[in-house]
């Protein structure tokens, strides 16, 4: 069975759709497939109408052998990629990890509806809001088959009206190697000291930096060597500098920016704690990767981390922009360390369950199955 992957980004482009696709690259032969990748990064340098032209003219070539088209999404690469399927004939499988509609309109148009309202709701939406609704529809009900990597996103896929029968949940695989060194190591090496946390994302309104700041500003009562390191970038990156100068705490919340994964990972390895005061999340990789480096998590409750977060076990559960429990859990984590080595224990042997082998195996399975 020949496979034609198209995708958003492939190495050495950065990024998980990436990394992902070239695993199923160089693995998915080993389970009797040929694959090959038609990349849209490549066509980056086109003007934006014109790149999505020539994008699918590339898939509609590239698909010529090829039995299955598989999209990594379901707008971007997933639109040309299912025209080419149309006119090829050839069977189109999609890949779901988000709502691009929602992040597009929340981003852009001025919606402020959270993602489970926003998928199963109709309403009086911009024009250019219903349009992205509309594109992500009919390229998923137009799939044969589509996989998403939670069940969480199961759902969401659900409420724009396609069929759940024809949605398979395969988690993403999790092939984390760690770091050699040491805690004390590296913070000696990044000049850390006192108490430290770590949050990381995109600086968008959904990904709560102001509560987190907030509740930090509150446990400095408490604790006064306290400082949070918050690793990322995005529009409101000005508005919280602004607020961490207005409210003079600047000693106790650094902005690190936009950081090489490597560095990342010593961020959080050398922290207390790691808190992401989400109210979006698929299936999220840094939650992952953080259990892996044994740093106990705080984070939210909502869409894929429950799948992940075990509460009191593999991590600590809140509400979203819940302030006093942030602030509450922070403290609790710094005065017991038996929890904190309860959790750390518990975290490594949870992201055992997410090899390489049991993804691929799941997507051998489901391909044969399309």
């Amino acid at each position: 069975m020949k496979i034609l992957i198209a995708t958003g980004i492939y190495p050495p482009q950065m990024g998980g759709p990436a990394t992902y696709s070239k695993l199923l690259h160089d693995e998915l032969p080993k389970y009797g497939f040929q694959v090959s990748v038609c990349n849209f990064g490549d066509v980056l340098k086109f003007p934006k109408i014109v790149r999505h032209a020539v994008y699918f003219w590339r898939l509609l070539f590239a698909s010529a052998d090829a039995d299955i088209i598989f999209a990594q999404d379901p707008v971007s690469v997933g639109f040309p990629a299912l025209l080419a399927s149309q006119i090829r004939n050839k069977k189109f499988v999609l890949k779901i990890v988000g709502d691009y509609a929602w992040e597009q309109s929340t981003q852009r148009f001025g919606v402020f509806d959270r993602l489970d309202d926003f998928s199963a709701i109709s309403k009086p939406y911009s024009f250019r809001v219903r349009f992205l609704k509309k594109i992500q529809k009919y390229v998923a009900d137009s799939a044969e088959s589509i996989v998403t990597p939670s069940i969480y996103l199961k759902k969401i896929v659900s409420n724009w009206g396609v069929c759940s029968e024809k949605i398979t949940v395969i988690y993403n695989a999790f092939d984390f190697k760690g770091l050699s060194v040491g805690k004390s190591v590296l913070r000696h090496k990044l000049g850390l000291v006192g108490t430290v946390v770590v949050s990381a994302g995109r600086l968008v309104p959904w990904k709560g930096f102001s509560v987190l700041i907030d509740a930090v500003a509150e446990v400095r009562n408490e604790i006064h060597d306290v400082t949070l390191y918050i690793a990322g970038e995005g529009p409101l990156r000005a508005e919280l500098e602004k607020k961490v100068e207005d409210a003079g705490i600047s000693d106790s919340v650094k902005f690190l920016g936009k950081v090489p994964q490597t560095s990342l990972f010593e961020y959080i390895k050398a922290a207390d704690m790691f808190v992401l005061n989400t109210d979006y999340e698929g299936f999220s990789h840094q939650l992952l990767e953080t259990m892996a480096l044994g740093t106990p998590i705080i984070t939210t409750g909502v869409g894929g981390n429950i799948e992940l977060i075990e509460a009191g076990k593999t991590g600590i559960l809140l509400n979203y922009n819940d302030k006093v429990n942030i602030a509450e859990s922070l403290i609790a984590l710094v005065r017991d360390p038996v929890l904190v080595e309860t959790i750390s224990k518990n975290a490594k042997e949870k992201v055992k369950e997410f090899s390489n082998e049991r993804m691929l195996g799941g997507l051998a399975d489901f391909f044969r199955k399309s």
